[in-house]
C-alpha cells in the first residue's frame, strides 16, 4: 500500500478549516497534513505525487461505486423476485376464483365457499408480496452510486480549494 492510500486527504469528508482559516487535511492517526513540506519539494516530485494520489483516488472511487452498485443490484433482484412471486400467487388466486364461480353457479353449496376462501387467501398473499416487492425496488432505485458521486464531488472541491490556496 502506498503512502498516498494512507493519506487522510484522500478520504471523503476529511477536509476541514484550520485555525488560520486556510484549508488543510484533517489531522489523524496517520500524521496530519504537510503543507510546509509540499512547498519545499521540487515540481517533478509534486507532479509524481499528484499522479500517484490521483490514481489512488480514482481506484478508491471505483471500488466505492462497485460496492454501492452491488448493494443496489441485490435490492433490485429481491424486489423483482417478490414481484414475480406476487404474479404467480395472483395467478393462483385467479384459478381459485374461477373454481369459485364454477362451483357457485353449478351447485350453490358449501364447496363454493371453500373456493372463495382459498381465493381470498391467495389474493392477500399476492398483495403482501407485491407491497414487499415495490418497497425493495424503491430502495434500490435509481441504480446510481450516489455515495461515490458525492465523494468524488467532495474530492473535486477539496482539490479546487488547494489549487486556489497554492496560487496565493
Amino acid at each position: 500500500m502506498s503512502e498516498s492510500e494512507d493519506d487522510p486527504r484522500f478520504r471523503s469528508g476529511s477536509v476541514e478549516a484550520s485555525h488560520s482559516g486556510s484549508v488543510e487535511a484533517s489531522h489523524s492517526a496517520h500524521g496530519g497534513g504537510r503543507p510546509a513540506e509540499l512547498r519545499d519539494q521540487a515540481l517533478p516530485e509534486l507532479l509524481k505525487q499528484i499522479s500517484e494520489q490521483t490514481a489512488t483516488l480514482v481506484r478508491k472511487e471505483m471500488e466505492l461505486a462497485k460496492a454501492e452498485m452491488t448493494v443496489k443490484g441485490k435490492r433490485l433482484g429481491i424486489g423483482a423476485g417478490a414481484l414475480g412471486g406476487a404474479g404467480l400467487i395472483g395467478l393462483f388466486a385467479f384459478g381459485a376464483l374461477t373454481a369459485f364461480f364454477i362451483r357457485a353457479l353449478d351447485h350453490a353449496v358449501a364447496d363454493w365457499l371453500a373456493a372463495l376462501i382459498v381465493a381470498v387467501v391467495y389474493a392477500m398473499i399476492a398483495g403482501a408480496a407485491a407491497l414487499l416487492g415495490k418497497r425493495k425496488v424503491q430502495q434500490g432505485s435509481p441504480p446510481v452510486p450516489t455515495r461515490a458521486i458525492d465523494s468524488t464531488k467532495e474530492d473535486v472541491e477539496w482539490t479546487k480549494s488547494r489549487a486556489k490556496q497554492a496560487q496565493k
